[in-house]
């Protein structure tokens, strides 16, 4: 955690397109209509239940471990409000987006219980609406807010994993 806290201003946030629950929720709907159409199933038989809570429970592990840095660093996880800390511990040194990985798994867990091939082909644009919509925007934000220290932070780590 980077101990500057700069300023915040009018207009001192990311601007993502939307929230990204609700794009990865968009693109499962999407997957679901698809499905009512056309079936495509993924065909993994019954094991997928178990591959579904294993993906879904270290996708809880990494939102649950990236919220606790948010708390312990005083700031916000909302896309709609200001930045007052660079977090770069725990979670943040493996993934500059945990959460954002936590709900890429949460999707795939979704396509994988519920034997979704749609879900599952819909997933790459879902990451890339992510991307593009609200992690370039996260991180011009950030370069912008933090400078040589965020610049620093995103040579150092990745951006997914």
């Amino acid at each position: 955690m980077n101990p500057a806290t700069p300023a915040t201003g009018a207009g001192d946030r990311p601007g993502a397109v939307a929230p990204p629950p609700l794009i990865y929720l968009g693109f499962l709907v999407a997957a679901f209509l698809l499905s009512l159409g056309w079936p495509l199933a993924l065909g993994l038989g019954g094991w997928r239940h178990v591959a579904a809570l294993a993906v879904f429970a270290l996708g809880a592990a990494v939102a649950i471990a990236a919220m606790r840095s948010f708390r312990a660093a005083g700031t916000s996880f909302n896309v709609y409000k200001p930045d007052t800390a660079l977090l770069t511990e725990g979670v943040f040194r493996y993934s500059r987006n945990p959460l954002y990985v936590s709900l890429a798994l949460a999707y795939l867990s979704i396509a994988l219980a519920t034997d979704s091939g749609w879900a599952l082909l819909l997933l790459a644009p879902a990451l890339a609406a992510v991307r593009y919509g609200v992690i370039a925007r996260e991180e011009a934000y950030l370069a912008a807010r933090f400078g040589a220290d965020y610049e620093a932070y995103r040579r150092s780590v990745q951006r997914w994993l």
